[in-house]
């Protein structure tokens, strides 16, 4: 090893251990989480993580309430789309590995009760397609 890269090489591992924790907005991901949880004894649900990220992607207009990556469950509050004029809020659930509509339930409503199913429809269909995209764009890497 060279010696500029021996000084380097505690502040990258630094660096990459802080991205985890969110520090620099990365977030730790799904299967970061559960790997924790597994050395930690704790039991979890495996989640797709292009589904999970895709949620996050395609809904990130809404605040999100709370994330339990462990179950698999995002409660996002009311927000509103750009453009948009009604506040909508969501709640997510990716309850399987796969890539799957089967693994995606989206219960999104809004002040005055729940959407449309065609809205609905459109809301899983924008998170199935942008979970695609993100697997795609990982295996050319």
């Amino acid at each position: 090893m060279t010696r500029p890269f021996r000084a380097a090489a505690p502040l990258l591992a630094c660096a990459i251990a802080l991205s985890g924790c969110g520090l620099f907005g990365g977030g730790a991901g799904p299967d970061a989480v559960r790997e924790a949880a597994r050395t930690r004894g704790a039991e979890s649900v495996a989640v797709n993580r292009y589904l999970w990220a895709a949620s996050l992607d395609t809904l990130s207009f809404l605040p999100i309430e709370s994330v339990d990556p462990f179950t698999g469950v995002i409660v996002m509050g009311y927000g509103t789309p750009p453009g948009g004029s009604t506040a909508y809020r969501a709640t997510i659930h990716v309850s399987d590995p796969a890539l799957d509509a089967r693994a995606l339930d989206v219960a999104l409503a809004t002040r005055s009760g729940p959407v449309p199913a065609a809205t609905q429809a459109a809301i899983v269909d924008a998170i199935l397609t942008r979970a695609r995209q993100l697997r795609i764009a990982d295996s050319r890497l």
